[in-house]
This record gives C-alpha cells, structure tokens and sequence, in this order.
C-alpha cells in the first residue's frame, strides 16, 4: 500500500503543478498539499486542499490530493468519496483507479475492487501494476466463488468443501474468544466484520505472494492455510489469533506501524513460546538485526532470519510492555499512526530512546 502512495503522490506532484485554468491561489495551495503530502504531513496537506478545493470545486487531482491524505491519516471511510468524485470528474486519472481499487480491495469490497480496475484499464491498457492486481484478484474471486461460509457474530470463515466445515467452526469459536480477551488487552475492537480464508498451502501461496516459511497473512483479511491443522489444533489458534491481533493494531493504526511493532504484538498476544524468542535472541549474538532494518517487510528474509527478526520483535514488544503496560503501547501505536515519528513517540510513551530499546536487546534474559 505505501508504493501505492508513492505513486499517487508522484502522479499527484505532476497533476497539481498543471491544473488546467486555475488560478495562482488555487495552484499554490495544491503545491502546498503536495510537498506536505512528500514531507509526510498528511493534516497539513488535507487543510491545503481542502482551502484548494474551494477555488476549484470538483477539481480531480485536487480531489485525489485530499484523498491521499486521507488515507495517510488513516481516514479510509472519507477516502473513498473522494476518489469516487475524482474518477467521475476524471475516469483516465489512473492514479486514482490504483488506490480506490486498493482500498476496495483491503476493505473486503472484491468485486468493486476489481471492477474499478477494469474500468481503468480501458483508460490505460497498458498499465503494469493494475494488469497484475487486477489477474490476482480475478484468480482470487474465482476461488472463493467455489467457497463455503461459516458466519459467526465479528467473523465470517470462507472454506473450500465439507472437510473443512469442522476446522471453520472452530475457527469462528477461536477468533470469537481472542475478539474479547485480546480487545481488552489493546482497548481496541474492530468494528466491522473480518473475513478469514482457510486455504490449502497451494492455494495459500498462490493467493498471497507469501515466502514459504509464512504460517498466515493479514492484509484486512485473515488468510490462513490450514493443511494438518486439525491434527495441530494448538498451532491453528496461535495462528489466527497472530494473525487477528495484526487486525487488532490496524484499527488502532491504519498506517505507518513498523513491522517489527506489528508483528512483536502479534508473536507476544498470539499466546506462543517468548522465552523461545528471549533464548533466539541471545543466541544471536552478534547476528542481531537493527530494529531500523526490521521497519520494513519481513517477506525478504530467509526463513532463518525471518524467525530471528519475529524473536527480536518480540523480546522488544516484550520490554515495551514490562517497562510502561499495554496503555502506554496503545497510546505508541496511535502516535505513530498519526504520524508521529517513532523515535519521539517512544521517547513519549516509553521513556526510552530507540537506541536504548535495540540496546536492552543484547540482554535477552526475561
């Protein structure tokens, strides 16, 4: 989603420096939410072009600018109207089809998604990064078009055939019960219903682009493969609730969490083995990762470091949480989410610098 944003901020640069017959006020303002959009101060540019979009009403590269900025403060349900109004002033600003269609997608809306892709598509036939979302989700909807239902009162469980109905129920069960404990611990209830996919390994890796050592996936659906999992009942829940409090962190922060925060809380609530972490962590030594390097994916790693940068997560979730409670990690994580950078916002809550957090990693004593 952040190259997404990458390029409507690029496309957007271009568009707004050029708005056909506006006056200088109205391109000045429009420039003004574009550096701020660049410098990663989504308020300050939503205020610009939203003065901006006075002078020119219904503008559309004025229209994508705000709805840039609305995603980046997390404000997906304002959004979407705005790309919605852009694509009609504008149906070619492709910019805007590519992060609609994102946002249709991660919000479970798949049919919408992959009809606003089409729809660009006779805009721009040659468009790489929309013919190659558009094929995953087009394979996606076929798969799932053969899938059965479970619906519980926050889930609904999509699987393949009568051999998983048992695995789904439990599913429903298992996700219904980390809901309330683990809300509670985060003071945080997603408010709309999650889906969750059960796949086979094949269908798991073909679906999500995941490495091989990947157990599960989130991208505001839970995606799980489930090959054995009723011979491996513990391992099946710690995985969907991984996988569920990784939903549970975006609705406290939409953007910007590091990887290493995000999967930390999801190995430290999952309900697996942190002393297995605590003791992959001090048998690293001198292999440790910066916490600066694990912000990014995982999805690059091998399988090795992969798990050593989970442990490394979850020992530093761990300290987090030792040294100030879940409140104070809450109140982190909706800094960060505002933007707030992430060393002030630990300095902040924390009291700690994030020198001294990737320092205290060296001592992975419990």
């Amino acid at each position: 989603m952040r190259n997404i944003l990458v390029l409507a901020l690029v496309s957007g640069l271009a568009a707004g420096a050029s708005i056909a017959s506006a006056q200088a006020p109205v391109e000045t303002l429009a420039r003004r939410g574009w550096d701020a959009l660049d410098n990663g101060r989504p308020a300050d540019a939503a205020a610009a072009f939203e003065l901006a979009l006075k002078g020119a009403p219904g503008e559309p590269t004025l229209l994508l600018g705000a709805a840039t900025a609305a995603l980046l403060a997390g404000r997906e349900g304002a959004a979407r109207p705005l790309l919605q109004d852009a694509l009609r002033a504008d149906p070619a600003l492709a910019p805007a089809s590519v992060l609609l269609g994102e946002l249709l997608y991660r919000t479970g809306d798949l049919q919408a998604a992959i009809a606003t892709y089409q729809n660009a598509l006779t805009h721009a036939p040659e468009h790489p990064q929309i013919t190659r979302r558009l094929e995953r989700w087009q394979k996606e909807l076929e798969l799932h078009g053969r899938f059965t239902q479970e619906v519980g009162v926050h889930f609904t469980v999509l699987f393949e055939g009568p051999a998983e109905a048992e695995l789904a129920a439990r599913a429903v069960d298992i996700l219904e019960a980390a809901y309330w404990r683990l809300g509670a611990a985060l003071f945080a209830y997603p408010p709309d219903i999650i889906t969750v996919v059960l796949y086979t390994r094949e269908q798991f890796r073909d679906i999500t682009q995941s490495p091989s050592w990947a157990g599960g996936a989130f991208d505001g659906r839970i995606r799980v493969p489930v090959r054995g999992a009723l011979q491996d009942v513990r391992e099946f829940e710690r995985v969907l609730r991984h996988e569920f409090t990784h939903a549970l962190v975006r609705s406290i922060a939409p953007r910007h969490v590091p990887y290493w925060l995000n999967e930390g809380l999801a190995v430290y609530f999952e309900g697996g083995d942190v002393a297995g972490a605590h003791a992959a962590v001090a048998g690293a030594e001198g292999k440790l990762l910066p916490l600066s390097r694990l912000e990014a994916p995982f999805a690059d790693l091998d399988a090795a470091r992969a798990g050593l940068a989970y442990s490394q997560s979850a020992v530093a979730v761990e300290r987090l949480m030792d040294r100030a409670g879940a409140p104070s990690v809450v109140d982190l994580l909706t800094d960060v989410g505002a933007g707030v950078p992430l060393d002030k916002a630990l300095e902040r809550h924390m009291f700690i610098s994030y020198d001294e957090l990737q320092e205290s990693l060296r001592d992975a004593t419990p």
